[in-house]
């Protein structure tokens, strides 16, 4: 597999420094990395926040920043009139980082996730498009299970409505299954708006509960998945989701996620 398309997130490592969590990353194999919106990794709202210094320490272990995992859109829908001003602020900051780093895509959050919703957020999503467009950067909604994001015909909807190129959704297979949305299924409702990809891995439990495992020990069909998102011409990145620290922790685990994916 393609070693130069695949990064990993930050989000296993969320306890620790943003330092430590760039060295595990890098020391594990990746150059890209999916940076958690969250404090200590990221933000464009704590002022103890400095983006310089994210810089820095991308330049000491050699990686880059391939998407900014985001909450943007959170209060989009607010009945408050600061909280929207707010939140559209909080999009601009995070659009405007990303073009700093030189981040292909940002993972966006489509208000509290009800459908009810969808033509609120259609107006907030389709400014922030408009300058995504133009630094050419993707916004992408993450398959969640809410409403909206767990809803394949949701997303479909919400997507064409933006009416964009560089808005659509983060494919998460993984995401769907725990919420008995068949991964399979979903790609061909919402395919033609696919900008991001998180890949993890899982399977039904003795109780027949969805539980996230190793990568390659699950029923996600990674090569299944690359191979048809290849297929519609994407041209952007792989994020493997280390989110089994009750197996191992990710300084162990995201070397032998790398080698899978290189291997695979």
């Amino acid at each position: 597999m393609d070693r130069s398309r695949v990064s990993a997130c930050s989000i296993p490592l969320r306890e620790q420094s943003l330092d430590h969590a760039l060295r595990v990353i890098a020391e594990s194999g990746f150059r890209k990395v999916d940076l958690l919106a969250r404090m200590p990794h990221f933000s464009v709202t704590d002022p103890d926040y400095d983006l310089a210094e994210l810089e820095r320490l991308c330049d000491v272990h050699g990686v880059r920043i391939a998407n900014i995992g985001a909450y943007c859109g959170r209060e989009a829908c607010s009945l408050d009139a600061a909280v929207r001003a707010a939140a559209m602020k909080e999009m601009n900051l995070t659009l405007a980082a990303a073009r700093r780093l030189g981040s292909r895509t940002v993972r966006v959050a489509p208000g509290s996730g009800r459908r009810e919703e969808i033509d609120t957020l259609v107006p907030f999503f389709q400014a922030a498009a408009e300058i995504a467009e133009r630094d050419q950067i993707w916004l992408g909604i993450e398959n969640h299970g809410t409403e909206i994001s767990g809803d394949p015909d949701a997303c479909l909807e919400i997507c064409e409505k933006v009416g964009s190129d560089h808005f659509g959704i983060l494919y998460e297979p993984c995401n769907l299954m725990a919420t008995d949305v068949d991964y399979k299924t979903a790609f061909h409702v919402f395919k033609d708006h696919i900008v991001h990809v998180h890949i993890k891995d899982g399977a039904p439990n003795a109780e027949g509960k969805w539980e996230r495992c190793m990568l390659g020990d699950g029923e996600i069909d990674v090569r299944w998945v690359y191979e048809q998102v290849e297929a519609l011409g994407y041209s952007g990145d792989y994020a493997l989701e280390f989110e089994v620290g009750n197996i191992e922790p990710a300084e162990t685990g995201y070397p032998k996620w790398f080698r899978y994916w290189k291997e695979l």
